[in-house]
């Protein structure tokens, strides 16, 4: 009996002696540490801006760095590439254009699937983009530039950011609708084809009013439209494509974000919670006005939607294009 009170004696004792049970380690908590904000395009484009605008906000709201990574290359593919590989763990996001959409079809060997291996998290803004020509150029409207490329059948050309950028498609969309042929000129980045543009060595370039609109105001560029549905508050004296004659052509640059497939749903559901009150701050909108973006937030679901019609319409254009970049 004594032998059995002992026991017991040196059992409650050595429970009281115990540790506590430890709290729940911070690397439970996200985030606990900083996230890899991917930005696939070179720097100082519209992707590279907004990115970065992004990026300050995201690590006030979230409580820790959120660092910008450039990787370019391959219209948008390398970054995005990187991005679906990375873990599903919430501390690796990227922004993606409408290159994202277009890239399913134009590549026959795309190393990652747009749709199964993201996990959307919002649509953040979109840009009206405008056709810019030299001023050399013979002519002062859209109706007047598709006459011209008309008599001069593969001798006009359009530049573009790279095969499978929204600008490589707007220009082969535009062929399409206006039934005329500029040839194709791939640039690593659209400000090497605004630049290219503005010494007047191409001829045309489908671009977002931020990058232009400065130039077109100094008349180093000519703004033959919009390619929107309606006119830029930034440039008020340009009308539309619909407007100058040429209806059924838009193209509207978008961007969003979006997470290794995977991602917890509760991760996913804090970064959309985030992002709508970052997109729609008053501070932001004043900045964004001032680049001509528009902010534009969605739900996960809406953007995953948003991305398969796009994939949708683009695949159409390469394949009236007979398009293949691979």
């Amino acid at each position: 009996m004594r032998a059995l009170l002992r026991l017991l004696q040196l059992a409650v004792l050595g429970a009281a002696l115990a540790p506590w049970p430890a709290p729940a380690q911070t690397s439970d908590v996200w985030p606990s540490r900083p996230l890899r904000f991917i930005l696939p395009f070179p720097p100082g484009g519209g992707t590279d801006i907004l990115g970065r605008l992004i990026a300050e906000r995201m690590t006030v709201s979230l409580g820790q760095p959120v660092v910008t990574e450039n990787r370019g290359g391959a219209g948008g593919n390398v970054g995005a590439e990187a991005a679906a590989r990375s873990a599903p763990d919430g501390y690796t996001i990227v922004l993606v254009a409408p290159s994202l959409a277009i890239s399913t079809s134009l590549y026959s060997k795309l190393s990652y699937d747009p749709v199964k291996d993201f996990a959307p998290i919002s649509l953040v803004a979109t840009v009206p983009n405008v056709m810019v020509t030299h001023p050399s150029v013979p002519a002062g409207t859209l109706a007047e530039f598709i006459r011209l490329a008309k008599t001069k059948p593969g001798e006009m050309n359009f530049g573009s950011g790279g095969s499978g950028t929204s600008n490589h498609l707007a220009g082969e969309l535009f062929n399409i609708v206006a039934g005329v042929k500029l040839v194709h000129v791939p640039y690593k980045g659209v400000n090497l084809a605004m630049n290219d543009v503005l010494s007047g060595q191409i001829h045309l370039v489908v671009i977002g009013v931020p990058a232009v609109a400065p130039h077109i105001k100094a008349g180093k560029l000519r703004a033959l439209a919009l390619v929107a549905p309606q006119r830029a508050a930034a440039l008020p004296e340009v009308p539309t494509v619909a407007e100058a004659g040429l209806p059924n052509f838009e193209v509207t640059t978008w961007y969003g974000i979006l997470a290794p497939a995977g991602t917890p749903r509760a991760i996913v559901t804090r970064l959309n919670a985030e992002l709508v009150k970052i997109m729609h701050a008053p501070d932001l909108n004043e900045r964004l006005a001032a680049m001509a973006t528009d902010p534009a937030t969605s739900t996960p679901e809406e953007f995953a939607d948003y991305i398969k019609r796009e994939i949708a319409k683009w695949g159409e254009v390469v394949r009236q294009a007979g398009l293949k970049a691979d």
